[in-house]
């Protein structure tokens, strides 16, 4: 797969669409083993899902954070067949708009210490200890926009 010959296409969606599901369960549960992927939050926050050639290749959600100004990034998943090229990142940069056009001045994410690196590439900063969520080690990361 050639990244210059693939059409990539992000929708947003104010619900858990269908695709953000499919994709959420192929990641975290079948590849990853987790087990309590849905919560409360999935129905009333936005999504995005990031299309090739219209198929569902990666997504991530933007979650309201402890104020008016700060925003929470979350379950952000590439399918595997699409990783390495770079959707992570497009689809970070597209959350990361939503909140900027609201006046948001930070984000803050859970981050798997093993994408750690992946998220201070995009600019954001480690803070505490690694803490286990479904007994995977997860860091607290943040970032001013």
């Amino acid at each position: 797969m050639q990244k210059e010959n693939n059409l990539i296409t992000i929708k947003h969606y104010n619900f858990l669409c269908e695709e953000a599901k499919y994709i959420r369960i192929e990641v975290f549960m079948k590849e990853q083993g987790f087990k309590d992927e849905f919560d409360e939050w999935d129905d009333k926050v936005s999504h995005v899902v990031l299309f090739v050639d219209g198929r569902a290749a990666g997504t991530g959600r933007l979650l309201p954070g402890e104020n008016h100004k700060t925003f929470v990034i979350g379950r952000v998943a590439v399918v595997k067949q699409y990783r390495k090229l770079h959707l992570g990142s497009k689809i970070i940069n597209e959350l990361e708009n939503m909140p900027k056009k609201l006046g948001g001045v930070r984000i803050h994410l859970s981050a798997q210490c093993k994408a750690q690196g992946f998220y201070e590439k995009l600019g954001y900063t480690a803070s505490g200890e690694p803490y286990l969520d479904e007994l995977c080690e997860h860091i607290h990361m943040e970032k001013k926009i």
